[in-house]
């Protein structure tokens, strides 16, 4: 069966049931009616005064009395940095568990070691927003037993909510916990910031641990995730290293090419009729997408703007535009950066949100709705304006969905900032190899030749027009680059399904076939 954007999907999928194809941006969200499960989960009575405290992960793992076939969950605010995933997979192992499915927020390359557990067996299936290094390559051959689940954040919550993952053990890092398991991300050693994905592993879990290397007295303040969801409380040595929140993606970038698409975006959004006093703004991972905001504080500064809001996952960069008041508040679900983790505890205009309140679809108080402005990154885009940011120049698995299409769909301006090549690669295609956010929901794309409006936005087209913006049709772009790059060679690809990408209301919006010569 094809799907909205004629992509061929299979109707069943053994070991992930029945699939529902793509129909269109908010299509199958009707207002008013929800259709989500109330998850119920049965909550561990405890007689007065009984410690969690446990001496190690694995009596805490054994409590929790694991099984084949279970679900295992965590977050990844230690990005880079995680040291308590592979852990507690390395101990399910030793105790001879099976066929597990992983459903992380989203796997980084501090989980590379997943790699064996993959190919002999253990872990089976994968729900995640993002896999890279070599575990994306892994997938990518077909070495995972079923295909992977790659949803945005606004859908893991989803998913959590209407039972397709259904979580029976959650490990979850904290920088700070005292020993009832009220924890938090904001202070210690190993301070990370926000815990926003982490709160709905703790509330839907039949079992949950919190895992820290810093046990504070009683009660711990703040408390991102509350006492009366977790069992289990262990200490350990270290969490991670949070030095490794911060990477290529998430630093400003100092290219020139890439500040210059940054500042073209800025003056795209100071003309697009939504840069006023109370405009809400996010910007996504990616160096050229971060470097937006740095012009636009200069702009907000020249043109005396004061917004409203940010959100998303949040830079010290952003900490500074709130701390010169050039913003009201910050919404933050994930800290980019260490150094946020201050502003976190001790700001009050700055404020922990969870996954939920952020971008589940099927919320009545999802902030991305709320989003005036967001400036995404891309990996490649079309002439159709879909946006692929999972596949690489090989088609193999390499990127994160993560909220892209969750703030594409909600904002009154989606600004995609890429180059137009990259190597001799051209970045404009006739399709693009995965489509994660449909090019409905996307309203300009910006490259260092030029801007290209969505043919569904003339009067902003227009506006940019009159404020001396260099406006290209998307397919006159494209040309014009392969002029110069050639057009690449077909990918080498198989016929095995190795991974499924959700949008964010459940339904598959495309399919990922395996890569036959990976180089």
């Amino acid at each position: 069966m094809k799907n909205a954007i004629g992509v061929e999907i299979p109707e069943y999928i053994e070991g992930l049931g029945k699939l529902e194809p793509f129909q269109g941006v908010w299509k199958s969200i009707i207002e008013d009616e929800v259709p989500s499960t109330n998850i119920s989960r049965t909550l561990k009575a405890k007689k007065p005064h009984a410690s969690k405290l446990c001496k190690t992960l694995e009596e805490a793992i054994k409590k929790c009395k694991p099984f084949d076939g279970m679900t295992v969950t965590c977050h990844h605010h230690l990005r880079g940095g995680d040291g308590v995933l592979m852990k507690a997979i390395q101990i399910l192992d030793e105790m001879g568990i099976k066929d597990i499915t992983l459903a992380s927020s989203s796997l980084t390359s501090a989980h590379d070691g997943l790699v064996p557990y993959v190919e002999k067996g253990m872990i089976t299936r994968i729900f995640t927003s993002g896999i890279r290094g070599a575990l994306g390559d892994t997938i990518s051959v077909g070495k995972l037993k079923y295909p992977a689940i790659i949803h945005s954040h606004g859908g893991r919550v989803r998913d959590f909510l209407t039972g397709r993952i259904k979580p029976d053990l959650s490990v979850l890092a904290a920088s700070a916990a005292d020993e009832e398991g009220n924890a938090t991300g904001a202070h210690g050693p190993s301070a990370f910031g926000s815990m926003g994905y982490a709160d709905i592993d703790a509330r839907y879990s039949r079992n949950v641990i919190v895992v820290t290397d810093n046990l504070v007295e009683y009660p711990c303040i703040p408390s991102t995730v509350r006492q009366h969801f977790i069992d289990y409380v262990v200490k350990v040595d270290s969490i991670g290293d949070a030095t490794k929140i911060a990477s290529g993606t998430t630093r400003i970038t100092n290219s020139p090419m890439d500040l210059r698409i940054a500042r073209i975006a800025a003056t795209v959004i100071e003309h697009s009729g939504l840069f006023k006093n109370g405009m809400s703004f996010q910007v996504g991972a990616g160096g050229a997408s971060l470097a937006v905001a740095k012009f636009l504080r200069e702009d907000m500064k020249r043109k005396s703007i004061i917004g409203s809001f940010m959100i998303g996952g949040v830079t010290s960069y952003g900490v500074d535009m709130l701390n010169e008041g050039l913003f009201h508040s910050i919404f933050d679900v994930q800290s980019f950066d260490a150094a946020v983790s201050s502003s976190v505890l001790n700001n009050p205009n700055h404020i922990e949100i969870s996954c939920d309140q952020y971008a589940n679809p099927n919320n009545c108080g999802s902030m991305t709705n709320k989003l005036d402005v967001v400036v995404l990154g891309a990996l490649e885009v079309d002439v159709d304006f879909n946006v692929n940011v999972i596949t690489g120049s090989s088609g193999e698995i390499r990127g994160a969905s993560g909220g892209h299409s969750d703030t594409a769909s909600g904002a009154n301006l989606t600004v995609v900032v890429c180059p137009s090549f990259r190597g001799r690669l051209p970045i404009v295609k006739d399709r693009v190899h995965t489509v994660v956010t449909p090019g409905e929901s996307v309203d300009v794309i910006v490259t260092e030749r030029g801007v290209c409006v969505n043919p569904a936005k003339p009067n902003l087209a227009a506006k940019l027009k009159e404020a001396g913006v260099k406006v290209v049709d998307i397919r006159d772009l494209k040309e014009e680059v392969e002029k110069m790059t050639g057009i690449p060679a077909e990918k080498q690809l198989g016929d095995q399904i190795v991974a499924l990408v959700e949008y964010r209301d459940g339904t598959i919006i495309d399919v990922i076939y395996n890569v036959k010569n990976l180089s």
